[in-house]
């Protein structure tokens, strides 16, 4: 299977919080390869900083002042941004890694994808674009390790991001979108090695 891993770094996890980096890349769980040529990375703009900074959760306050501060400055509108991902998904590349000329639909693989990324994207690029472009199926990272942890196939410590990193000896969480989305991709083509031991 072909895989588009993506992770959204945003403001928080409430429903009203901004989505302000987007970074995604193709991978092969069958031949283990990453094709670096289809990564992409955007910022999206938000608020400044200071204007956020009263309904932030504290963690962002001491994480993501910079990352908030890029997107405010750099960052792409919203409907640019859109604009830039479709043209993405439609590019032929990309239509030809995935088979899209086929009926292929994109699989989206990611971690803990319910918390907001699929949230935000249905709400920010819409019902129809999400179901114009990706399949109805998606791979989570985090269901398959808690599931993995079930069968005592990893220790218990994995059921976090930064205990799944330390296990397989990948450092800490980037807290980056396209770092995060690069490392999703690697740790799950290193799980699927050690189980095939």
């Amino acid at each position: 299977m072909r895989y588009l891993s993506f992770d959204i770094e945003a403001t928080g996890l409430a429903e009203n919080d901004y989505m302000i980096e987007f970074g995604m890349i193709p991978f092969c769980a069958v031949t283990g390869e990453m094709n670096y040529d289809l990564q992409r990375n955007w910022y999206i703009k938000c608020p400044s900083f200071e204007e956020l900074k009263p309904r932030l959760d504290q963690w962002v306050i001491d994480h993501n002042e910079e990352l908030i501060n890029k997107a405010h400055e750099d960052g792409q509108e919203l409907s640019a941004f859109k604009k830039l991902f479709e043209d993405y998904l439609m590019s032929e590349e990309v239509k030809e890694y995935f088979g899209k000329d086929q009926g292929n639909k994109i699989v989206l693989f990611g971690k803990s994808m319910n918390a907001i990324d699929l949230p935000f994207m249905n709400r920010d690029l819409g019902w129809n674009f999400m179901r114009e472009h990706f399949h109805h199926q998606v791979l989570d990272l985090s269901s398959v390790v808690r599931s993995l942890c079930d069968l005592k196939i990893l220790p218990e410590t994995c059921q976090s991001g930064s205990g799944l990193m330390k296990h397989f000896d990948m450092g800490d969480v980037a807290h980056t979108a396209l770092e995060d989305a690069v490392n999703t991709a690697k740790l799950y083509l290193k799980i699927k090695e050690s189980c095939l031991k």
